[in-house]
């Protein structure tokens, strides 16, 4: 069976480009907080979302709706009116993430194809098992801190598809775990879709560089010249124990396309692109370079030099391979 490519679609413009590029799948989210890319002009409107679908479908695409966010005590109305919208425009499937948003799913949108997003962070079999059973997920997205044996072992212990990150921005946190943002700014990546938002973002600069800063907390500093960066809290430099040092994760991007072939053998069903606040030149870019790569890994033969054509568009110009290989141990 042939691996599914999942591409980020932060725009129409953007789900053009991927379908057009070779995606077999294309995910995106509503314009509010019911997605966890929740920035200023991303996302869709429910209209926007039918000629997306309908423009997908016509050539092959599926269209996968993020309503991944954990909605708010006795504030669920969004959420229930994405998954209404989302099944009045013809998704494929739902992304989902909080418990009652999925029970409300399952019971009000039977037919609609549930997988549980990383934001749940379900890595163990009975996790996985607790969802599938109860709302009847059919595919969870797995959590960026596996390696491929651990993936390995999960696969052969669970009846449901199996997704995984192998491109794009690294959140070095458990999903739905983090609360760095909220800290920094009020607003989290898992109940408002946004983590460092931009309106809190800040540069300065004086004669020996730049200074990055997110509400005030400078998150970094640059060397005239250098190229700085987006202060995303978890990628900053902090002094501890008397040395300062990227203290939670480098400001590096994941390319696991070394790993195709043994994310297959590992029973991955699909490889996910992340990037849905990134321009359709980039879409366009990555989508095709990967579609060749799995094509290739498909026709049983050599992977593709991704790193190498993709250096230019990782961030920072450094790529790592994440937890999958898990080197750290």
């Amino acid at each position: 069976m042939s691996l599914e490519l999942v591409c980020p679609a932060g725009t129409p413009a953007a789900l053009r480009a991927a379908v057009e590029a070779g995606a077999h799948s294309v995910y995106c989210g509503f314009r509010d907080e019911t997605n966890a890319r929740n920035f200023p002009g991303l996302n869709f409107s429910p209209d926007e979302l039918v000629e997306g679908i309908r423009f997908a479908h016509a050539h092959g695409a599926k269209v996968l709706v993020a309503i991944n966010t954990f909605a708010k005590a006795g504030a669920m109305d969004a959420w229930k009116a994405a998954l209404a919208n989302a099944e009045k425009a013809g998704a494929d499937a739902v992304i989902l993430a909080d418990l009652a948003v999925l029970d409300h799913a399952a019971t009000h949108h039977p037919d609609l194809r549930l997988h549980l997003s990383v934001q749940a962070a379900a890595a163990t079999p009975e996790a996985i098992a607790f969802y599938a059973d109860t709302f009847g997920v059919k595919r969870v997205v797995m959590p960026r801190v596996l390696s491929v044996e651990e993936i390995a072992k999960l696969n052969a212990a669970i009846d449901v598809e199996t997704e995984a990150f192998v491109f794009g921005g690294l959140c070095p946190m458990t999903e739905g775990r983090c609360s760095l943002s909220s800290y920094a700014t009020g607003k989290s990546p898992n109940l408002t879709g946004v983590c460092s938002p931009p309106e809190h973002v800040a540069y300065s600069e004086d004669r020996n560089g730049t200074a990055t800063r997110l509400n005030g907390f400078t998150i970094d500093r640059f060397g005239a010249g250098e190229q700085a960066g987006y202060p995303t809290l978890c990628k900053g430099r902090f002094m501890a124990g008397g040395k300062t040092s990227y203290l939670f994760e480098d400001p590096v991007s994941l390319n696991a396309a070394s790993l195709i072939a043994a994310l297959a053998k590992a029973g991955i069903t699909a490889l996910k692109i992340e990037g849905r606040q990134r321009g359709k030149g980039y879409v366009t870019e990555v989508v095709r370079t990967f579609r060749a790569a799995v094509e290739a890994i498909d026709a049983g033969g050599t992977e593709v030099e991704v790193g190498r054509l993709l250096a230019g568009l990782v961030e920072g110009g450094r790529q790592t391979s994440g937890a999958y290989k898990k080197a750290w141990r």
